[in-house]
């Protein structure tokens, strides 16, 4: 993925403002198995950044820009799929690649099938839960055909994606008062694993200094983003723009661990 906005622009966002961010890549094909385990891993982040679109919208919140957000996951989803089904190296891959498809009719249905409405917020948070551990599923089971450690920090960088779009979710479910089992919990621990694994990530012998330098971008970046989330009850602003604020904010983290996975899969 090209990741063309400069330093001092990300750290801007840092400060208050808002970033726009270029949409995510629509590659074609797989040819290594770290590509294959950056791909899958981007489908457990789009699980979480489609129902946190879908959230938003339900609220107003980002509404034109979560629409797009919404699309745009849905068809590179799609897309991303196909590619890993084809791959496939092993007939238990494939197999979980089929179930996912299957999993993934029933969310896109969700998704899609009529306009974001609080009384179905549950259901739609249990069907991206399912999608979620299926695209897991894949990565790790990808990850162990790799059997390097590039393949662990393709996954574990990936990963990172995931968690900052959940945090989100749980985030703008809870604004919007949906009653998720363990939300705050599930959101906590979100928060505490983005955290560590920065830490795993920027120790790696395998960093390079550009991918220390992403890091580093994407730490500030978290630093601004987690202060966003502890401002859920924050009576000195309106919900709706504290709401803006953590969706507009997952999105930039999100390019930044993007860039860094793709950095990750290009080691040997």
């Amino acid at each position: 993925m090209q990741f063309n906005l400069s330093r001092r622009g990300v750290l801007k966002a840092a400060l208050g403002s808002v970033l726009i961010v270029p949409a995510l890549p629509a590659l074609a094909g797989i040819n290594s198995i770290n590509e294959a385990i950056n791909k899958a891993g981007r489908q457990r982040m789009l699980s979480q950044r489609m129902a946190k679109a879908w959230l938003a919208m339900g609220q107003g919140i980002e509404a034109t820009r979560a629409e797009k957000v919404l699309n745009d996951s849905m068809a590179l989803f799609d897309r991303q799929l196909v590619e890993l089904k084809v791959y496939a190296p092993s007939d238990a891959i494939k197999n979980t690649y089929t179930e996912l498809d299957q999993v993934w009719s029933e969310f896109k249905t969700a998704l899609v099938g009529s306009a974001p409405d609080k009384a179905n917020a549950n259901r739609l948070i249990q069907l991206d839960t399912k999608v979620l551990k299926l695209a897991q599923q894949g990565t790790v089971q990808l990850e162990q055909v790799s059997g390097k450690s590039s393949g662990h920090l393709v996954n574990l960088a990936g990963r990172q994606r995931m968690l900052s779009q959940r945090t989100a979710k749980y985030y703008l479910s809870q604004s919007w008062g949906v009653n998720v089992p363990e939300a705050a919990k599930e959101l906590s621990t979100a928060r505490q694993e983005f955290s560590t694994a920065l830490q795993t990530l920027s120790n790696a012998p395998e960093a390079t200094n550009a991918i220390k330098q992403e890091l580093g971008i994407a730490s500030q970046q978290w630093i601004f983003f987690d202060n966003a989330l502890n401002r859920l009850n924050d009576p000195s602003s309106s919900a709706s723009r504290r709401a803006a604020e953590v969706f507009s904010t997952s999105e930039n983290i999100l390019q930044l661990m993007d860039q860094v996975t793709s950095l990750y899969s290009k080691l040997a």
